[in-house]
C-alpha cells in the first residue's frame, strides 16, 4: 500500500509584519517543494499586515527606513518600490520613504499573491481570535487553546507576537490611575477625546513613537512637550545617498571598551570621508547580531545604560519630512522637548500637573505613554510558556531565549515545535525590530518549517528540445519545451510558455530564469528581479549543476557582473544548452556577448557545432555570423538549409535578410522578405523588426512614398511598442530624416510615448542605450540625452565607453555644433560592434557622422564616406547624395 502523507500544519500566532513575512515565506517555499501545508494565522485584528505600526491611517507618519529597505525579500530589495511603482506612485524610487500605512496595505497584498499563487498546495485560514495559551507533549502536537474556547492543534507554531506590552512601571502611581494617562496610544480610539481637546500634552519618551504622535497632536492652540531621560529626539536620515562603508576590522578580543574605540574611530573616518556620520553606522548593521552576542551580560547592561539611548536615536532615525515638521514645530514652540523623567504627578482642576526630576512643572491635559514595548513578555501567552519552563527569558530579562528562532527551555534544549522572530528576539540579536532583520528571519524559519517533499522513485527526468534534462516533472517539461522551441524560431508566446512551466511547477529554476532573460533583454511583460529572485532559490533547492550554472549567469547578465564570461565558461561545460547559445550570439532576439573581442561569437558557434550536429538552430546562427564576416555567398547556403528544415526560423530568415541588404540586391531582398512577413512570418515574435529590414531596402532604394507606407502600416506606434518601437521605429524615423526621405514633422514623440522612462533614461543594455540615445536626438530632448548620458557613465564598461560619449556627440548635433559632433561620432565607429546587434543596426551612427560631415561643410570627407558605403553595398539613396555634394 502506498502511504498517505499528512499535511502538515503550522500556526502562526500574529499576523502583524513579522507573522504577516512569515506566512509569505512559508507559502512559497511550500509550493517550491511542492510540499502540501495548511496554514493557519491567529489574531483579532481586521487585516493581516497591520499589526500596530502600520494601522495608522495618518499621512504624516512615515516609515523610518526608505523604500528600498524594505522589501518583504531579502533576496529582491527592490519589490516594495515596484508594488508602489504599480500602485499610483510611478516616480517613487528606492530612497523614498513611504506611509505607514501604505507599507501595511503592501504587507497584505504580498500575502494574498502568495496565497493566490500557493492554491492547491498550501490551504490558508485566518482565525479571529487570540492564542491564550499553549501546551501538549515534546512528542506531540501542538496545542493553542483560543481565546473564543476553541483549540488549535499543529505541527509547529511560530509566535509572532510583537514587541512586548508597555508596562508604565515608571508612572507614579496617581498618574497611572488616571483618566487623563493613556498608555496604549496605539489602540484604536485611544486617542479621540485628546484629538478632541486644545489642552497641552506631554508625551513620556521621545523616540519614534513620540515624535509621530506629536505630529498627529500638533495644533496652532497648544504645546506638545516631550521628555525623556535623554532629552534626545531620534536624529534624521540624510536627504540624499552619503556613500557607502565597509565595516571596519573588529579587534580580536572584542570587549565593550574595544568596541566604543573602534566605532568611535570609524565615525570619526565617516565624517572625514563623507562628511557624515551615517554611512560609519549604516555599515554596523550587518554585523549588529554578531557583536552583541560577543559581549558579556555585563557588558551588555552597561551598554544599555551609557549608550542605549545614542544608539537607538542614530540608528532609528526619521524621515527627512519628519524631521522637517519636527524642526518646523519646535521652532515654533508648539513642541518642547525635556530631559528627564517625571517625579510626581497629581490632578488639578480637570488637568495634571507633572513634576519633572529637572524641577520643572507641566500643566497638561493628557499624559502619554510613548516610552515603547517592555523588556518582559507579559501576555497570556508567554506568561504560560515562562511558567512551564516551556521557554526562559532571554539575556537581560529581554523578550526569549532562542537557538536559530526555536525556543528554548530552562535546560537550553528546545524539545518542542515553537519559534519565534522580530522583536521577541531582542535580548539575544539586540537589533531584531525592523524590517530588514525580520524578512531574513521569516526566510530561515521557512527553510525549517515545511516537512521536506516526499521522497520518489528514481525516475528518468524529462529533458529539452536538445535531450538535456530538467529539474521538473512532464507537464511542466512540455510548457517549457515549447517556450525554448519559440524562442529558437524568433516565434511569438515564448513569454506565455515560459510562464505556464513556472506555474506548473513554481520550484522551476530554468523557466523562472529563462522569464528574467526575456524581461531583461526582449522587454518581454516580466518583473526581472522577482523572477530572477525566484530563480536563485529555486536553483538552491532543486535544480543540476548545469541549470544553477545557468541561473548564475542569467544572474550576472542581469546584474551586469562579469555576464559575457560567465556565459561563455557556461557553454564551454554545457555546449548544447540552446538557451544560453541564443543568449550568447548578437542576432535578433539577444544582444550577445558583447565585451569580448569582434570575433568571438563565431568562435562560440564554431566550437559548439559538435553539439548539434547539423541543427537548423545552429545552422541559423552560423549563417547569421557568416554575413557578419562578410561571407555572403556562404550564409546565404547556410540560411537557405535551415529554412529547408525549419520555414518558421527566424534566426535564418534574419541572416537572409541581412544577405540581401550587405550585397545591395534590395529589390529582391525587399520583395522576398515583404512575402515571408506575410506567410511564415506572421507568428513571429519580432514581426516589427522584418518590416523595418524591409523598410530598410526601401530607404536604400530612395523610395520615401513606400518608406511611409511601411512606416504606418507595420511600423508605427500602436502596432509596435516598447524597446522593439524604440530599436526599430525610432531609429528608422531617424535614418529617413537623415537621407531626406522624410519631409515635414517626424512623429518621434509617439515612439517616446511608447516606452518606459526607465527604457529611455536608465537602459539595462548598451544596445538599448544606443537606440534610446538616437531617438532622444531625433526628438531633439537635450535633458533626457544628458540624463541618459549621466546614467551611461555610471553603468557597465561599454556604457561608459561607447554610449556616453555618443550622447556627447548627438548633443552637439541637437545644438547644431556639428563640426563636434562628427569628430566624437567618427572616434566612435571603430568601438561601435561593443553594443551588440547587427552592422545595419549600428550603420545609423555612421549615418549620422555623414549628415554631421554634410552639415559642418566638410564635404571632401563626406564624399569619402559615401565612396566607402557605395565600395559595401550599392544604394541609389547614396549615389543621389553623392551626387548631391559640391565641389
Amino acid at each position: 500500500m502506498t502511504e498517505v502523507r499528512k499535511r502538515p500544519t503550522v500556526a502562526i500566532v500574529g499576523a502583524g509584519a513579522a507573522g504577516t513575512l512569515t506566512a509569505v515565506q512559508l507559502c512559497e517555499t511550500a509550493t517550491r517543494r511542492r510540499t502540501p501545508l495548511d496554514l493557519v494565522l491567529v489574531d483579532p485584528a481586521p487585516e493581516a499586515g497591520r499589526g500596530t505600526a502600520y494601522a495608522t491611517p495618518d499621512p504624516r507618519h512615515r516609515l523610518n527606513v526608505p523604500a528600498g529597505g524594505m522589501s518583504c525579500y531579502p533576496d529582491d530589495p527592490g519589490h516594495f518600490t515596484r508594488w508602489l511603482c504599480r500602485h499610483g506612485e510611478p516616480t517613487v524610487s528606492g530612497a523614498d520613504f513611504a506611509t505607514r500605512y501604505r507599507y501595511g496595505a503592501y504587507l497584505a497584498d504580498t500575502l494574498a499573491q502568495a496565497v493566490v499563487r500557493s492554491h492547491g498546495t498550501v490551504s490558508v485560514r485566518r482565525l479571529r481570535t487570540r492564542a491564550e495559551s499553549c501546551t501538549g507533549t515534546p512528542e506531540g502536537p501542538v496545542e493553542l487553546h483560543l481565546a473564543d474556547g476553541g483549540l488549535l492543534t499543529a505541527d509547529s507554531a511560530v509566535l509572532a507576537t510583537g514587541p512586548a506590552a508597555p508596562t508604565a512601571a515608571w508612572a507614579p502611581p496617581a498618574l497611572r490611575t488616571s483618566p487623563r494617562f493613556v498608555n496604549s496610544p496605539w489602540k484604536p480610539g485611544a486617542l479621540d477625546a485628546v484629538r478632541d481637546d486644545t489642552a497641552d500634552i506631554l508625551l513620556v519618551g521621545t523616540g519614534l513613537t513620540s515624535v509621530d504622535l506629536a505630529l498627529s497632536l500638533d495644533r496652532s492652540e497648544r504645546t506638545v512637550h516631550a521628555v525623556s531621560r535623554s532629552g534626545l529626539l531620534p536624529q534624521p536620515h540624510a536627504l540624499g545617498p552619503a556613500g557607502a562603508m565597509e565595516a571596519p576590522s573588529w579587534p580580536r578580543d572584542l570587549t565593550l571598551n574595544a568596541l566604543r574605540r573602534t566605532v568611535y574611530r570609524h565615525v570619526s573616518r565617516s565624517v572625514r570621508t563623507h562628511g557624515d556620520w551615517r554611512p560609519a553606522l549604516d555599515s554596523l548593521r550587518p554585523h549588529t547580531a554578531r557583536l552583541w552576542r560577543s559581549l558579556t551580560p555585563e557588558e551588555r547592561g552597561e551598554f544599555l545604560a551609557h549608550e542605549g539611548a545614542l544608539w537607538n536615536t542614530h540608528r532609528h532615525r526619521m524621515a527627512p519630512t519628519t524631521a522637517e515638521s519636527v524642526t518646523r514645530a519646535r521652532t515654533a514652540r508648539r513642541l518642547q522637548v525635556h530631559a528627564g523623567t517625571i517625579a510626581d504627578a497629581a490632578e488639578d482642576g480637570g488637568q495634571l500637573v507633572v513634576t519633572l526630576s529637572n524641577g520643572r512643572t507641566l500643566r497638561v491635559g493628557w499624559v502619554i505613554d510613548c516610552t515603547g514595548p517592555g523588556q518582559r513578555l507579559e501576555d497570556p501567552l508567554w506568561r504560560g510558556l515562562f511558567e512551564t519552563g516551556t521557554a526562559v527569558p532571554g539575556p537581560l530579562g529581554m523578550g526569549v531565549a532562542t537557538r536559530d528562532g526555536r525556543l528554548l527551555d530552562a535546560q537550553g534544549r528546545s524539545p518542542r515545535p515553537l519559534f519565534t522572530l522580530g522583536a521577541p528576539r531582542r535580548g539575544e540579536l539586540w537589533e531584531t525590530t525592523a524590517i530588514p532583520e525580520i524578512r531574513v528571519q521569516a526566510a530561515a524559519l521557512a527553510q525549517q518549517l515545511p516537512a521536506p517533499p516526499a521522497r520518489r522513485a528514481a525516475r528518468r527526468r524529462p529533458v529539452d528540445g536538445l535531450g538535456l534534462p530538467l529539474s521538473t516533472h512532464a507537464e511542466a517539461a512540455t510548457a517549457y519545451r515549447n517556450g525554448l522551441d519559440r524562442v529558437l524560431r524568433v516565434r511569438a508566446g515564448a513569454e506565455d510558455a515560459f510562464a505556464r512551466a513556472v506555474a506548473l511547477d513554481p520550484g522551476f529554476a530554468l523557466g523562472h530564469a529563462a522569464l528574467a532573460l526575456l524581461g531583461h533583454e526582449c522587454g518581454a511583460a516580466v518583473d526581472v528581479p522577482r523572477a530572477l529572485a525566484d530563480a536563485q532559490r529555486c536553483a538552491h533547492e532543486r535544480a543540476d549543476e548545469r541549470e544553477r550554472s545557468f541561473v548564475d549567469v542569467i544572474t550576472r547578465r542581469v546584474q551586469s557582473a562579469d555576464g559575457d564570461r560567465a556565459l561563455i565558461r557556461h557553454l564551454d561545460t554545457h555546449p548544447a544548452d540552446a538557451l544560453a547559445l541564443a543568449a550568447a550570439v548578437p542576432t535578433i532576439a539577444f544582444s550577445g556577448v558583447t565585451d569580448l573581442d569582434d570575433d568571438y561569437a563565431l568562435r562560440l558557434v564554431e566550437r559548439t557545432s559538435p553539439a548539434y550536429d547539423g541543427h537548423w538552430f545552429h545552422t541559423s546562427l552560423l549563417a547569421f555570423l557568416r554575413q557578419e564576416q562578410g561571407r555572403l555567398h556562404e550564409a546565404g547556403e547556410l540560411a537557405h538549409r535551415a529554412l529547408g528544415v525549419e520555414p518558421a526560423s527566424g534566426h535564418a530568415v534574419h541572416a537572409l535578410a541581412h544577405v540581401h541588404y550587405e550585397s545591395g540586391a534590395h529589390e529582391a531582398g525587399r520583395d522576398w522578405l515583404d512575402g515571408w512577413v506575410s506567410g511564415q512570418g506572421r507568428g513571429a515574435v519580432h514581426r516589427a523588426h522584418f518590416s523595418w529590414h524591409i523598410a530598410l531596402h526601401e530607404l536604400a532604394l530612395d523610395d520615401p512614398a513606400a518608406v511611409r507606407r511601411r512606416w504606418f502600416a507595420q511600423l508605427a506606434p500602436g502596432r509596435v511598442t516598447g524597446v522593439r518601437a524604440l530599436v526599430d521605429s525610432g531609429s528608422l524615423l531617424w535614418r529617413a530624416r537623415l537621407s531626406g526621405n522624410w519631409q515635414g514633422e517626424l512623429p518621434t514623440s509617439d515612439v517616446l510615448d511608447t516606452v518606459a522612462c526607465d527604457v529611455l533614461e536608465r537602459p539595462a543594455t548598451a544596445f538599448t542605450a544606443l537606440h534610446a540615445a538616437v531617438a532622444l536626438t531625433a526628438a531633439g530632448d537635450l535633458p533626457a540625452l544628458r540624463r541618459l548620458r549621466d546614467h551611461a557613465a555610471a553603468a557597465d564598461p561599454v556604457q561608459r565607453e561607447v554610449i556616453a560619449p555618443l550622447c556627447d556627440a548627438f548633443a552637439a548635433l541637437v545644438e547644431h555644433r556639428f563640426h563636434e559632433a562628427a569628430h566624437g561620432l567618427d572616434a566612435l565607429l571603430p568601438v561601435l560592434r561593443k553594443v551588440g546587434g547587427s552592422a545595419a543596426q549600428r550603420e545609423v551612427v555612421e549615418e549620422t557622422l555623414l549628415y554631421a560631415l554634410v552639415s559642418a561643410g566638410r564635404c571632401d570627407a563626406a564624399r569619402r564616406l559615401l565612396d566607402a558605403r557605395l565600395d559595401r553595398k550599392a544604394a541609389p539613396r547614396d549615389r543621389r547624395m553623392l551626387a548631391g555634394l559640391p565641389g
